[in-house]
């Protein structure tokens, strides 16, 4: 698999919540903080955005699609002016009828899913992201968008046996899509994260190396060489891109593999770490205790431990 479909296999996504707001009048709602990926659609009509981490109001219209990242509360409104209200009734019908609606709907309608990770490192890719991504409805992904879109429209109005599979899906392959978007939109100017390592031609060819043998013993020349860079300049690039050195990469992306093996099976340390190119299972321990704080069978006993550091 190319780095990107590795990670998201590796954390799993669920989308918890399938869910739609259909609103109608003078409305403004603050949405808390939620610890996953928050994504919605704007299907009918337009309204703004006040998102914590954006300096200014975000205007969305019909068709556009955004991701609001892990912490972020957002206020929802059709007139900047309004003071918020509490979201809690609109959440409450949401769980419960899965669309809430507010002074009879028929002027807005949003749709969207609360993505939750399984895995304990979903703040390894996630961290790099902005507050927000934004996917208007005129962007290059906005075609396979807007089908999504007309598929989970007909799902929230017309449900139908294993709709919510369907559905499930679908935001799956619209959370792909907004982010191949900020792959192809990163500039230099972005935060330094895993991210930015994909939106480089030169690097993502190195990442897709390592992410294609991670036992093997890459050398800084190999990883250079598969880029066509220069050693030096390899490694500028990289750090400058990423925020860490290849073989720290390297490395963390090893312990995180490993992590999800400890919690997902039976396997014995010595396996996982031979699979993972180390020579003893002493190198092995050594290593991920550096990056993980703990040891490896600690971490198979304890749920919710940190994730890799930086």
């Amino acid at each position: 698999m190319d780095p990107l479909s590795d990670v998201l296999s590796l954390l799993k996504p669920c989308s918890q919540i399938y869910a739609g707001f259909d609103a109608a009048g003078a409305w403004s709602f603050l949405f808390p903080a939620y610890e996953g990926i928050k994504f919605a659609a704007v299907l009918k009509g337009s309204c703004w955005g006040i998102i914590d981490g954006v300096s200014r109001p975000v205007r969305f219209e019909k068709g556009d699609c955004f991701l609001l990242n892990s912490g972020r509360q957002i206020v929802l409104s059709t007139d900047l002016a309004l003071v918020p209200q509490d979201s809690t009734v609109l959440m409450e019908a949401i769980a419960r009828d899965g669309v809430a609606v507010h002074n009879d709907g028929g002027e807005v309608l949003l749709i969207g899913g609360f993505f939750a990770f399984s895995s304990d490192h979903a703040a390894v890719p996630f961290d790099a992201l902005p507050p927000l991504i934004n996917a208007p409805q005129a962007s290059s992904q906005a075609e396979v968008l807007r089908w999504s879109l007309d598929q989970l429209t007909s799902e929230l109005r017309h449900p139908q046996p294993g709709g919510a599979l369907v559905s499930n899906h679908l935001l799956h392959l619209m959370l792909v899509q907004v982010l191949r978007l900020h792959l192809t939109a990163s500039s230099v100017d972005s935060p330094a994260g895993w991210f930015m390592a994909l939106s480089d031609r030169r690097v993502s060819a190195a990442v897709s190396a390592i992410h294609a043998e991670p036992a093997r013993h890459w050398t800084l020349e190999e990883l250079a060489r598969v880029a066509g860079l220069s050693r030096t300049i390899f490694a500028q690039r990289f750090k400058r891109l990423v925020g860490a050195t290849t073989m720290n990469y390297l490395t963390r992306w090893r312990m995180l593999m490993a992590a999800d093996r400890l919690r997902g099976g039976n396997e014995s340390v010595a396996s996982i770490a031979f699979s993972l190119g180390y020579e003893s299972e002493a190198a092995f321990c050594t290593a991920f205790k550096r990056m993980m704080f703990c040891s490896p069978t600690q971490y198979r006993r304890q749920p919710g431990m940190l994730t890799a550091n930086e």
